[in-house]
């Protein structure tokens, strides 16, 4: 059994923000056996022939199998010892989670179905305390994916043999942390928090299974040593309400040591006890959140009620070893990667990231776009398959404050009539409105890069080479009127259907795509081609300067951030290795009115206010987490001992929430 977590460990947690001290990583060695044609039905029938590294699927090296041809289905087993730390009494349950599965999976415990859940991207969990018998548990898990199915959520996942284009390697079976955790029979479920800044409060929604008669709640919350909130209140049913009023500084000189934001990413540590009616503790579980607000006034996007420029890189999410999976120590270093190359935003493009990323994006201060994986043809089952996964992702990530936008749907993917099919229209809208309906407090994206129908943001993606072109084209509010009327980027009508994006906040969201490679690679490929790191850079500069001219732009998103496979417009490889001196770049993305702030001198652009609460700095993390090759502490040919992109300790500002001061 795992022991209690350490502070610098909880980035480890596959969980958070409701995290327990003992859990048990189940990621490792799993058998398996790969069943192409989908031949077998049951788990007797299974000649479990292989070996294979959870959570990284078969397409990947790091997986030890790394087959990436066609499958429909991947069989796993698993048989887990259960010692007294893990066996549960009678007034305790094992629950055994899985962060995702792609896209069906079927699960048995003991010989015995348990579960089915249909949806690559999201969590499940279990109860398997009915199926145990006696001290071993065996675990056997059916993943079905059918690699041609074009209806179903599949994101950047190639329907073609081989990657071409846009697309990357498929991502099938187990591709997430699975793990266990013993609790209460009476425990805490869920935790949902929204902060009100207008009215300096924080809410918490807290979801409890089998609450008992005279049960109790008491919530702690703490800004570093402080206790802000001690509360207790009696349960009186599964689901707990409760708004917390903070003791409100009052000017903004005093809030800002409170608050979050990418320059000073302050959080607040969260506690929950569940009390039995004689006061013993029956559930008690970690947490953190933050006093932060999103909005729009008029073209304006804010954070916290003033206007903020969002700085944003588009980020895949892929490494080369291992797809779509990441060890803890690579998703923290792309958080603090992104921040030192200047940007103070990531979009998560056509994937739901781990919620350990989120996490670092809550620690370190980035503002993330949560992006829905994206169908490819339009059927009631699409619509059905897209609704459904994106409430549970939603739902997974809404308590993180680095969110600050959904982006529900991108690019007319799975919608590609919307232009003729009013029913597709109807769709885009209905994902607008039930996000919003899902969660009130972020604005929403209608259709990330043209033919808007609705949407709280005008999002445009424009990969016109010339710097000066995009100007004409987004420089003046005179001529955003033109643009909308007869610019049309890929060809495709920017608003569509009534939807006047006039007035609204106005982002590039997709712009550059600058390639660096060398000219005999024959798949390789970009939206424009630097021969050099220094003609990347002066490209890039040049770039840069032009967008920061663009005065009625709320801010931009720069494809991207990493090569990913045969696409190479990244301002990192692969191996994250800057392909331009880190600093160069980061004055780039800043802007020349940077200089203007004080987070200006700062490597991951933190404010003074935020540099002087800093604290020891944690020991390197720790985890049980299966490993992946290093990311090599490998420079730029140019590049200074500032331009290292491997880091061994956080840099200034870092904190963990519960040394937040």
């Amino acid at each position: 059994m795992r022991a209690p977590l350490k502070e610098n460990e909880i980035v480890d947690h596959p969980r958070p923000q409701l995290r327990r001290p003992q859990w048990l990583n189940l990621d490792g060695p799993w058998q398996a056996m790969l069943d192409d044609d989908a031949v077998h039905y049951e788990p007797a029938d299974v000649p479990f022939d292989r070996t294979i590294i959870v959570p990284f699927p078969p397409e990947a090296a790091a997986s030890g199998v790394h087959d990436r041809g066609f499958r429909r289905r991947v069989w796993y087993r698993r048989v887990v010892g259960l010692d007294d730390n893990l066996l549960p009494s009678p007034d305790e349950r094992l629950k055994l989670h899985f962060g995702a599965v792609n896209h069906r999976a079927r699960v048995w415990i003991n010989g015995q179905f348990a579960v089915q859940h249909k949806g690559g991207h999201g969590p499940f969990s279990i109860d398997v305390t009915r199926y145990l018998d006696g001290r071993c548990m065996e675990i056997v898990v059916q993943a079905e994916d059918d690699p041609l199915d074009m209806h179903k959520v599949r994101g950047k996942m190639d329907w073609e043999l081989e990657p071409h284009s846009i697309w990357y390697p498929r991502t099938t079976g187990i591709w997430r942390t699975v793990w266990m955790e013993k609790v209460a029979h009476s425990h805490v479920s869920k935790v949902r928090w929204t902060a009100d800044v207008f009215t300096w409060q924080i809410r918490l929604d807290a979801d409890v299974a089998h609450p008992g008669p005279g049960h109790t709640v008491n919530v702690v919350l703490r800004l570093g040593d402080k206790v802000l909130v001690s509360d207790r209140c009696m349960l009186t049913g599964t689901r707990l309400s409760r708004l917390f009023q903070l003791p409100d500084p009052g000017i903004d000189d005093a809030r800002a040591h409170w608050m979050w934001s990418p320059e000073s990413p302050q959080l607040i540590d969260a506690e929950i006890t569940l009390h039995a009616a004689d006061g013993l503790v029956l559930d008690h579980v970690i947490s953190y959140t933050a006093l932060r607000t999103v909005s729009v006034d008029g073209d304006r996007f804010l954070l916290n009620s003033r206007p903020y420029y969002l700085r944003m890189v588009l980020d895949q999410g892929y490494w080369p070893e291992s797809l779509m999976v990441a060890s803890a120590e690579q998703l923290r270093q792309d958080v603090v990667l992104i921040k030192r190359l200047g940007f103070n935003g990531v979009r998560k493009h056509q994937k739901s990231e781990d919620p350990r990323w989120l996490y670092w994006c809550d620690v370190m201060g980035l503002c993330v776009w949560a992006e829905m994986p994206s169908a490819y043809g339009f059927s009631s089952e699409t619509v059905h398959g897209v609704m459904e996964e994106w409430k549970e992702l939603v739902e997974r990530d809404i308590s993180h404050p680095c969110i600050v936008a959904w982006v529900p749907t991108n690019e007319s993917w799975g919608v590609p009539e919307l232009m003729h099919d009013h029913r597709q229209v109807d769709f885009v809208r209905a994902m607008y409105h039930m996000t919003r309906a899902l969660d009130g407090t972020r604005p929403v994206v209608g259709n990330d890069g043209w033919e808007m129908p609705c949407g709280d943001f005008v999002n445009i993606h424009d990969y016109h080479a010339d710097p000066e072109e995009l100007v004409a084209r987004y420089g003046t509010r005179e001529g955003l009127k033109y643009t909308f009327e007869h610019v049309r980027p890929a060809r495709r009508r920017l608003v569509i259907d009534g939807f006047d994006g006039i007035g609204k906040p106005l982002f590039l969201s997709e712009f550059g795509g600058i390639a660096c490679m060398d000219e005999a690679d024959p798949k390789g490929w970009g939206y424009s081609v630097a021969r050099d790191g220094e003609e990347l850079l002066e490209r890039y500069r040049n770039l840069m300067a032009a967008i920061h001219r663009c005065r009625p732009l709320s801010g931009f998103c720069y494809t991207q951030l990493t090569d990913t496979f045969h696409e190479k417009n990244g301002l990192l490889t692969e191996q994250r290795v800057p392909k331009a001196p880190i600093a160069a770049l980061a004055e780039a993305t800043r802007g020349p009115d940077a200089r203007l702030h004080d987070w200006y001198t700062d490597p991951l652009g933190h404010s003074e206010l935020w540099r002087g609460k800093r604290a020891p700095e944690p020991a390197p993390m720790g985890g049980q987490a299966a490993a992946v090759p290093a990311t090599p502490e490998t420079t730029h040919a140019s590049a200074g001992p500032e331009d290292q992109p491997g880091m061994a300790a956080p840099e200034p500002g870092f904190r963990l929430p519960s040394e937040a001061a």
